[in-house]
């Protein structure tokens, strides 16, 4: 994974939460809104854009509306030195939603989707197949108390005190 993004300063920490709150604001809206000239929000979310900094929009799709029904997260357990092979192998299942390397006993942590439990059952056994794969976890996710959200950072990036919630 490359170098973190460069960090958002107040005014496009404004400009996200603006474009958050309406996915499909037209650049003038968002200029008229936030009081900024048209070609500094345009300019600013290119950069935005470019730099890495907003996540893909099919990151807000939700799995259940594919049929993906179960959420699980897996980890992984990986021989020494095989951690580019196992997670390029990962990315390639069109289950596995996230990889992330792990400090501590697990080296992978794997969120995945399921059909069913004869799906989740079918993929971690695929996992646990992997070449350089020695061990695998399933934890099922029940239920999401918070989703993914930056809301409050962004709020803070924009010098408004975060909600309490």
């Amino acid at each position: 994974m490359p170098a973190g993004p460069e960090r958002l300063d107040a005014t496009d920490a404004r400009l996200v939460q603006a474009l958050d709150a309406d996915p499909r604001a037209t650049v003038l809206a968002l200029s008229q809104q936030l009081g900024l000239a048209r070609n500094t929000v345009q300019a600013r979310l290119a950069r935005l854009e470019s730099g890495g900094l907003l996540a893909p929009f099919a990151s807000r799709v939700r799995p259940e509306a594919l049929g993906y029904r179960l959420s699980a997260y897996v980890t992984v357990q990986v021989v020494q030195r095989g951690l580019e092979e196992v997670a390029a192998a990962l990315a390639a299942m069109p289950e596995v939603l996230e990889v992330t390397a792990l400090s501590g006993a697990a080296d992978l942590l794997v969120r995945v989707v399921a059909v069913d439990a004869d799906d989740l059952w079918r993929l971690t056994e695929q996992v646990l197949a992997l070449p350089g794969v020695e061990r695998t976890d399933t934890a099922l996710a029940l239920r999401r108390y918070v989703d993914h959200r930056v809301d409050p950072l962004l709020r803070r990036a924009a010098g408004e005190e975060p909600a309490s919630g």
